[in-house]
């Protein structure tokens, strides 16, 4: 209220630092900010879904070779899948991605997200058997294109893990191929374990068919490479989660009061 008060001769020096500590304190307790909506989470990025196989075979060990990921303990080869993906899945920071699991059926484990947090740990209560103990493909591409039905990505895309033949459920590879070229789904495929193991065959079609790529690891190191292989795919835009980013200026302020309330104090102390 000092500055209120009448006569009082505001051009001397001392009176106009005063008014100009005054305003720029209170600037500084207002904190201004600069609002910048753009969202850098909208990059360029993809929507995927990881099909596994959860199969009676997938509870084979002797996976990890080299034991590089099974840190001497005797992991199958759907535990170790579960580290390669849960470790893909952490890398693709512009993507959206969900998971399905299938045996003699499929459903959806995580729906299509980019709250990554969420998906690997959606994914880490999954047990191998947990779909049955046959291996149903074309279940298992159904429901993954079930799974994109409020993508919004241009880049959709599947990639299915298997280590058996298709040998269950009522829908056909074939007919499931349909469903995703309807939907401009791209379908990856992957054929784990010793030769012979896998459908090759079909899923080399697949991959085909949906326009993707057929790939094949023997062990876990080599499925690593496959995932590492698969993670410079092509990108399109996707929004993903609104965000505001916010830059605070209170400091400048509270900076230039402070410095020239120490003026002061320094023409105070010199008197």
């Amino acid at each position: 209220m000092e500055f209120l008060r009448a006569k009082k001769n505001f051009f001397r020096l001392e009176w106009i630092v005063k008014i100009l500590i005054f305003i720029s304190l209170c600037i500084a307790l207002a904190s201004p900010i600069v609002v910048d909506r753009d969202n850098p989470y909208n990059r360029e990025g993809k929507d995927i879904v990881l099909a596994i196989d959860a199969s009676g075979s997938m509870n084979s060990s002797g996976f990890d070779v080299e034991d590089e990921l099974s840190s001497g303990k005797r992991l199958s080869r759907f535990e170790l899948t579960k580290v390669i993906a849960a470790k893909f899945i952490n890398k693709r920071l512009g993507d959206n991605v969900g998971v399905v699991i299938y045996g003699d059926f499929a459903f959806i484990a995580s729906p299509i997200t980019y709250e990554k947090e969420i998906v690997v740990q959606m994914l880490s209560y999954t047990n191998q058997g947990m779909a049955g103990q046959n291996t149903a493909i074309g279940e298992g591409i159904a429901m993954s294109v079930r799974a994109f039905e409020t993508s919004i990505a241009k880049s959709k895309i599947i990639v299915l893990l298997s280590d058996g033949e298709h040998n269950s459920g009522s829908i056909s590879p074939k007919d499931a191929i349909k469903l995703a070229n309807e939907k401009n789904i791209k379908i990856y495929t992957i054929a784990i374990g010793n030769e012979g193991e896998a459908d090759e065959a079909l899923l080399e079609m697949i991959a085909k068919e949906a326009n993707g790529e057929f790939f094949r690891a023997a062990t876990a190191n080599e499925l690593k490479s496959v995932y590492a292989e698969i993670d410079k795919l092509e990108s399109s835009k996707i929004k993903s989660r609104d965000f505001a980013l916010k830059e605070y200026y209170y400091e400048i302020f509270l900076l230039l009061g402070s410095m020239l309330l120490l003026y002061l104090i320094h023409r105070e102390i010199k008197r």
